[in-house]
């Protein structure tokens, strides 16, 4: 194949009339040639540019049936391999310890599936294929080795697996230029005349992709991983809040972690109630309904009862204020006045007053009973005018005697009430005093004019607000 000067087949756009047309030296993508300057006749009435090329030029042919080199199926190849973990230092390659010269003379992968040493057509059956036809167009096939390794000392094993696939299109019905081929020259000099020789050859490629992964057992990264799991689906804070809670601490370390981990929320459109039951010994906070009685509404939360004994101690052990008078009453006692009307259907006591307010209608009791009003201590703590006008100059020793409107004597018995009853209120909470109690005492220090303010929560009430009545 000399180089020549040959004419451009004339193409649209490639048409010329004189040599300015034709650009010495220029080319363009589908041009056999580089052009020479000049524009020559093609036929009668076609001048074209001449082009320096290589004659005659490349022509399409398909590939020879059966293909020339059918017998490199039985060709073998030795593939060497090396790895290399570097968070272990570990290095490992496929030619293992144990494979001398013999064994890798006598290896068949039929076999041993560790031999190192491949048969070209064994290679492509694996992978699916025919060596004979995939050798006409050529192809690609993937030689994919895999290292999963354990590290640990008892347990070590690092060894290869092959596995094999072909990579490229097989379909040549679907594709343009199917399989593999590529193209060589071989250049010579002949009576003074270059000349080349051009090869388009078809073939297969083997390409070898190695991937793969190690493990070591390492109690840090275990301990890491159990952290970070009980973390994750915060079992810790469920663990420490079960030793809390059971016989490993006190009932009072419970108690106080139970407060400091909860944060109340306040609620902006209800208020949050305190009720106490005379045959009960925990505290109920509820929610104020405007359909439901208070007597019930299923309560929010269950919280223990706290004692608060400076107040109403000190009030005891103030002069002339003792309880040991064998619980008599005194001699301003009025008796505990008979209901005029029948009980509501919620009373459980048998001395409550009926109310148009859902937030008034409360019993002492949860179960049917005696009522608390009834008892002697109620008048001792409660009613008792000696003990409230002690409680009064107690709180402002510089204060007035309580004049006869009783409204100060009231409101304090209201305040000994909750403190006998409720203790230290949960915080943001208002405590809800019985109905059957709050007639007792309106019955023994009634307003003058016969009003009352009612029962009027709001959202934040201070046991100060309490103390000083505002109910």
């Amino acid at each position: 194949m000399p180089r020549v000067f040959i004419f451009q087949v004339p193409l649209k756009g490639r048409l010329c009339r004189n040599d300015k047309d034709c650009e010495k030296g220029g080319w363009d993508q589908q041009s056999h040639g580089i052009k020479t300057g000049s524009c020559v006749k093609f036929d009668v009435l076609r001048k074209t540019c001449e082009v320096s090329a290589w004659c005659p030029v490349e022509t399409k042919r398909s590939p020879p049936r059966p293909a020339l080199l059918a017998a490199a199926e039985n060709f073998t190849v030795l593939i060497k391999n090396n790895i290399r973990f570097p968070a272990f230092n570990y290095i490992r390659r496929n030619i293992l310890p144990n494979m001398n010269d013999a064994y890798l003379r006598s290896c068949q992968r039929g076999g041993d599936p560790l031999c190192p040493i491949f048969r070209l057509g064994d290679v492509v059956r694996e992978a699916g294929e025919k060596f004979s036809e995939m050798a006409v167009e050529g192809g690609v096939i993937g030689i994919l080795i895999k290292w999963d390794c354990n590290l640990d000392r008892l347990m070590q094993r690092c060894l290869p697996r092959y596995s094999f696939r072909r990579l490229d299109e097989k379909e040549s019905n679907r594709t343009l230029y199917p399989g593999l081929n590529f193209r060589y020259a071989k250049y010579n000099t002949v009576n003074g005349v270059e000349e080349r020789t051009l090869y388009k050859a078809f073939g297969i490629r083997f390409d070898v992709m190695v991937f793969g992964q190690a493990g070591k057992f390492s109690f840090i990264v275990l301990i890491i991983y159990i952290g970070s799991t009980l973390s994750y689906y915060a079992m810790t804070t469920l663990i420490i809040d079960w030793l809390i809670g059971t016989r490993c601490y006190s009932a009072d370390v419970a108690q106080n972690f139970s407060e400091k981990k909860v944060e109340s929320v306040q609620d902006k459109q209800k208020c949050v109630l305190c009720v106490s039951y005379v045959d009960e010994n925990n505290i109920r906070l509820v929610k104020i309904s405007q359909k439901n009685s208070l007597q019930d509404i299923t309560p929010i939360s269950v919280q223990s009862h706290k004692e608060d004994t400076r107040h109403l101690g000190a009030c005891v052990l103030l002069p002339g204020v003792s309880m040991d008078q064998d619980h008599q009453p005194p001699l301003d006692h009025k008796s505990d006045p008979a209901p005029k009307s029948s009980p509501p259907a919620w009373c459980k006591c048998a001395r409550c007053t009926p109310s148009s307010l859902p937030q008034e209608e409360l019993c002492c009791r949860r179960s049917e009973g005696a009522c608390i009003a009834s008892s002697p201590l109620f008048q001792q703590l409660v009613l008792r005018r000696s003990l409230l006008e002690a409680v009064l100059l107690y709180r402002d020793p510089l204060s007035a005697p309580a004049g006869p409107g009783h409204t100060a004597l009231r409101h304090c018995a209201y305040s000994q009430y909750i403190s006998w009853r409720f203790g230290v209120p949960p915080s943001n909470s208002h405590p809800a005093i019985p109905s059957c109690c709050i007639g007792r005492v309106r019955g023994e220090y009634p307003s003058p004019d016969g009003k009352y303010s009612g029962f009027r929560p709001t959202r934040m009430v201070s046991m100060q607000a309490c103390a000083n009545g505002e109910l």
